[in-house]
């Protein structure tokens, strides 16, 4: 057993980015009093790898210690200025920043000073605000505006999406609309954001903004849902697979250039400068399609790839993305939070570890077509593997027959609508358009396979909630089946593969503990302005709509293994009062005053209420034990759960 445990100190720095992941998670998912205790126990495992004289525990200890700390000095070190409660029809007036186009309208970044919100801080505010009518802006323009503006809202359950946390590590204070608006004064934006607004205007067509320009908004909603049905909907997020696209086809134009230029090919190989002309080349293109978490991965993975070939080395290898990882992590550490990066990096560790020594030594035509198929599936099968819980996470749903779909739809962006999509964008500031017209005739033949493809029976499976733990368990498993060396002096078969082993157990009780974990019953906003009330597994609202809580309600049924867009069933209380009985609790809320006036006396007297919640504050010492604010969640068993933390992205108080 000394002798295995020996042979694990060689892949020790593979752990290293997942150790460091840890530390800031648990940072940005619990309390302050949670980290605490986290802190300590890392010391004390670090003292006792001390006293032991286990070098590998105390740098794990160290690692995720300061992945910790690291977190906590980042966090206070953007301290992006907040509001905190809605802004009606207020007067802003700022810098134009940037644009993200969508189908229906324009979301507009604005750069106010941040006393035109109410802030203390000295730093400017960036604001979103929707135009969808009117002149419109160009980047740099100052621009005066009549707008209702929201803080960005907290989680709507435990451990789901948490928006104010994102936008306040994406520098966004408030998000809301425009009533009228009106420019100022014509300013030179500058940056590369003017000519991506530039090639927008030229080229006029959503496949350019979303395949070169990275605008993630603009394919239109419908058509978005049939292409994540049809296992695809990853082609509109720049990642690797565009990278992989675009390198290629610079590496082979520049090859070949310098291939016919003897003075280079004379004194080095043409492959060096065609793949530094490429890599500067990826440069540009990761800074026109606005430096995305996963593109920034993608990115720094080839330049891993460009270094290794020109030096030598091996090129695709599990420290390379760990290299990357840790640069990535350094740059924002909430980026491990992050789905893009989290789906990222999942497919990647997968794919290099499955083709790590794997060669084809095919030699018939017949026999590479056969290993070229071979590929193009185990690629989508290990991709899809891997990033199964990240996307059940966060998600919801899995697209059944993804493979079908990538290997039926992936050639025909890859070899057809990538090029000319990238043609027609460099040559629409000239007018030549024909390109994007013939881009935009494939996208509608493959538009229809995707639509054929989505509409087979059980194309999308809902999946329940993983919970973190759930999360952890599954992803210490992978990590164990490819990190954990095989115990080849084991003299028993099985326990010589001890890594997969290790690896089926911690998947398989992150598995059972994500079915066994109790659906919450009972759901409450952070303002009680919007409760559900579970009925026989259905949900049920008190309100059929609220503009303030729009996501709350397809978040809530997610958990709840329902469809979202579904209608939202509303059930009337009697007199603004909804009693909710069940075996192991029983619950009032009340949503208009008078009845809470009339009612809080007997209500906080009568021993079979546990449980009191109201639109309006109530301060009622002699039940304070009974009275539930903030946003929460009620589990079967009658255990209330607190949606989130109050951390520095959500405090409620300036």
């Amino acid at each position: 057993m000394k002798e295995w445990m020996r042979q694990q100190y060689h892949n020790a720095f593979l752990w290293v980015p997942f150790i460091m992941a840890a530390g800031a998670g648990l940072y940005f998912t619990t309390s302050n009093i949670t980290c605490g205790i986290w802190s300590l126990a890392a010391m004390a495992a670090g003292i006792f790898g001390a006293l032991r004289k286990n070098k590998y525990v105390m740098r794990a200890a160290a690692i995720f210690l300061f992945a910790m700390a690291y977190a906590v000095i980042y966090t206070h070190a953007v301290s992006t200025p907040r509001i905190y409660r809605p802004m009606r029809n207020i007067e802003i007036q700022g810098r134009v920043t940037k644009i993200d186009y969508t189908p229906e309208k324009a979301r507009v970044f604005m750069s106010i000073p941040a006393q035109q919100i109410k802030s203390k801080s000295d730093k400017n505010a960036t604001i979103r605000i929707n135009i969808s009518d009117g002149d419109m802006p160009r980047i740099g323009d100052q621009l005066r505006a009549t707008a209702t503006i929201f803080p960005p809202g907290t989680s709507y359950a435990p451990e789901t999406f948490d928006y104010s946390r994102w936008a306040y590590f994406n520098g966004l204070s408030a998000t809301g609309f425009a009533t009228e608006h009106s420019v100022i004064s014509h300013g030179h934006g500058g940056g590369i954001s003017v000519l991506r607004d530039y090639l927008h205007a030229r080229g006029k067509s959503f496949l350019a903004d979303t395949l070169v320009l990275g605008y993630k908004n603009a394919i239109p909603r419908d058509e978005g849902a049939i292409w994540t049905a049809a296992g695809i909907g990853h082609v509109w997020s720049i990642s690797g697979f565009h990278m992989t696209l675009v390198a290629g086809w610079l590496f082979a134009i520049f090859y070949c250039m310098f291939r016919f230029i003897p003075y280079v090919t004379r004194r080095i190989p043409a492959r060096i400068p065609a793949m530094i002309c490429a890599w500067t080349g990826l440069l540009f293109y990761l800074f026109l399609s606005g430096t995305d978490v996963a593109t920034i991965r993608a990115f720094l993975m080839t330049t891993l790839v460009f270094g290794a070939f020109i030096l030598g080395r091996n090129a695709l290898s599990m420290r390379n993305i760990c290299i990357a990882f840790c640069i990535i992590f350094l740059i924002n550490p909430h980026y491990v939070m992050q789905p893009g990066f989290q789906l990222s990096f999942s497919a990647i560790f997968g794919l290099i570890w499955f083709w790590n020594g794997r060669r084809s030594y095919k030699t018939t035509r017949i026999g590479k077509m056969s290993y070229a198929v071979y590929a193009a599936t185990m690629t989508s099968v290990v991709a899809t593997i891997f990033t199964a819980p990240f996307v059940t996470a966060h998600f919801y749903s899995m697209p059944v027959y993804g493979l079908i779909g990538n290997l039926v739809l992936l050639p025909i962006f890859s070899f057809a609508i990538m090029p000319a999509v990238i043609i027609g964008t460099i040559t629409a500031p000239i007018g030549w358009n024909w390109p994007l017209n013939l881009a935009h005739t494939l996208y509608e033949y493959a538009l229809i396979l995707a639509q054929k493809i989505s509409d087979l029976p059980y194309a999308n499976i809902t999946m329940p909630h993983i919970p973190n733990t759930a999360i952890i368990l599954i992803v210490t498993g992978f990590l164990s089946i490819m990190f954990l060396r095989p115990w080849d002096a084991a003299r028993v078969r099985l326990i010589r593969h001890l890594n997969s082993i290790a690896g089926a157990i911690f998947i398989t009780a992150g598995l059972i503990f994500t079915v066994v974990y109790p659906k919450p019953i009972f759901f409450a906003s952070p303002d009680h302005e919007l409760v559900a009330f579970a009925y026989d597994g259905k949900l049920e609202f008190n309100k059929a709509r609220a503009s303030g809580h729009l996501f709350a309600f397809d978040t809530w049924k997610q958990l709840n293994r329902e469809p979202v867009g579904t209608p939202n069933i509303r059930r009337r209380g009697e007199r603004g009062v909804w009693r909710y009985d069940t075996p192991n609790f029983n619950l009032v809320y009340i949503q208009k005053f008078v009845p809470l006036e009339r009612e809080i006396v007997s209500l906080c007297r009568d021993e079979n209420v546990d449980y009191i919640v109201s639109y309006f504050k109530i301060y009622a010492p002699s039940c304070n034990h009974k009275i539930l604010r903030d946003g929460f969640v009620i589990y079967p068993s009658g255990r209330v759960r607190q949606n989130a933390p109050m951390r520095p992205w959500n405090s409620p108080h300036p």
